[in-house]
């Protein structure tokens, strides 16, 4: 195999765990907090079921992998530094917000947590955009996740003002 190959392989695998890792981080903070305050909290009708989270954003990883690796990979280091750092801050309020809603349960403050990171989202698929087209439709799907994970965020911070 081909020595540029090798290092295409391994950018992908190392974007993939980067990904994955964060969202088992994530999923580690969300366990403890879904059984217990999570499942006591006044939820809108179209809050979906627990298990769908998971599978989710599994896919919405590695996607978001996919798409990190297809800029670091198309251009010079110093085209794709900006648009993989704001990727990594994008990652890092990702958790953040974890952290945030499931660790601390402090709705109110996810929410603007959140609303960062939708800012932080848009501008990273914009900056992948000048890159790769189709890096940024890849992050597509995150972004519509994220938009509705905000409205679903808001709406439990209105139904449950004391949480």
């Amino acid at each position: 195999m081909p020595r540029h190959r090798l290092l295409d392989l391994a950018g992908l695998a190392f974007f993939v765990a980067l990904c994955l890792g964060i969202g088992a981080l994530a999923a580690g903070v969300v366990a403890t907090s879904v059984r217990s305050w999570y499942g006591d909290l006044v939820k809108p009708s179209f809050a979906p079921p627990n298990a769908v989270f998971g599978p989710v954003w599994t896919v919405l990883y590695v996607m978001m992998a996919v798409a990190a690796w297809r800029v670091w990979r198309a251009a010079d280091r110093d085209t794709t530094r900006g648009p993989l750092t704001l990727f990594a801050l994008q990652l890092a309020l990702n958790l953040g917000w974890t952290v945030v809603f499931f660790g601390l349960e402090k709705i109110g403050a996810a929410v603007a947590t959140i609303v960062v990171l939708d800012v932080g989202v848009v501008v990273t698929l914009l900056a992948f955009r000048t890159i790769d087209r189709w890096a940024a439709l890849l992050m597509v799907p995150y972004l519509a996740w994220v938009s509705f994970a905000t409205v679903l965020n808001i709406t439990l911070w209105r139904l449950n003002p004391t949480a």
